[in-house]
């Protein structure tokens, strides 16, 4: 820790920030992340509270802290940009979109309450709010963690946990904001997750049915989506546990990686092959 201290103490500010904003082992980077994690999961319930009959007293205050805790991943935003070696790549950085597309809706809405924008109107900013969810795929980018480092199948293994949460919410966020005006079964977020859980599990009890064009379309990408990605993570996982037991070395010969503990020659083309081998195991 006191190595890492010192190594910081050299950095130039822009260097600091984008050494904090990517460490996951000081007490500094270790709480950025703890806060970030925490502000998304607060950022996401508001949204479901929302939706709920009983908050409808506290909604002014639900949408300050909302805006508030927007302001702050707006800050975030603008000191990954800063600090970034190339500032456009960092723009155009996937999970840097996200970062900015997750909280664009609910700052756009508090600096224009009344004024119907030409392209994206009021009620369209607020449906977009649904990919706030996807802000969590910045913290499996690798496999560092504020806890510690975890193994590849681990990480995929969240992946596609957090691949099917993310689907069910962005589904069920997009179903209820097309519905819940018109459609009398959907009253609030858990009817809208319900409908879309059975759906996509294939169960189907019918008690809740689309009937805006705009719900059908979005259960039907959600299952196309589903089906697509869910088993493409899934087969990844399965390679990854089938090539545990093997060793990444790579014959000089052919290039092929992933042999056998104790192989001694490549599978492929014969190439003598060296790499250490306990015989006791």
């Amino acid at each position: 820790m006191a190595g890492h201290a010192s190594a910081v103490d050299e950095l130039t500010s822009r260097e600091r920030v984008r050494f904090y904003l990517v460490d996951h082992q000081t007490l500094v980077g270790k709480t950025i992340d703890v806060a970030l994690l925490s502000l998304i999961l607060v950022f996401i319930a508001l949204f479901i509270l929302e939706t709920y009959a009983f908050a409808e007293p506290y909604m002014p205050i639900l949408f300050q802290l909302e805006v508030a805790i927007s302001f702050v991943f707006l800050g975030e935003y603008l000191l990954r940009i800063y600090s970034a070696r190339n500032r456009l790549a960092e723009v155009l950085n996937p999970y840097t979109m996200i970062d900015l597309l997750a909280i664009a809706p609910t700052l756009l809405i508090f600096l224009f309450p009344t004024v119907d924008l030409v392209v994206f109107n009021v009620g369209f900013l607020r449906v977009l709010r649904v990919v706030r969810a996807l802000r969590f795929y910045r913290f499996t980018a690798d496999e560092e963690f504020f806890f510690g480092t975890v193994s590849l199948s681990s990480l995929r293994a969240m992946k596609l946990a957090l691949t099917v949460l993310t689907i069910f919410f962005v589904s069920a966020g997009l179903f209820y904001s097309f519905e819940h005006e018109l459609n009398p079964t959907v009253n609030n977020f858990g009817d809208a997750f319900y409908f879309v859980v059975v759906t996509l599990t294939t169960v189907g009890f019918g008690d809740i049915t689309p009937i805006t064009d705009a719900g059908r379309w979005v259960t039907v990408s959600a299952i196309i989506v589903g089906i697509t990605i869910i088993p493409w993570q899934a087969s990844r996982i399965i390679k990854e546990w089938t090539y545990k037991e093997r060793v990444n070395v790579v014959c000089e010969n052919c290039g092929l990686a992933y042999h056998d503990r104790d192989a001694s020659h490549c599978k492929a083309c014969g190439h003598v092959i060296y790499q250490q081998y306990d015989s006791r195991e």
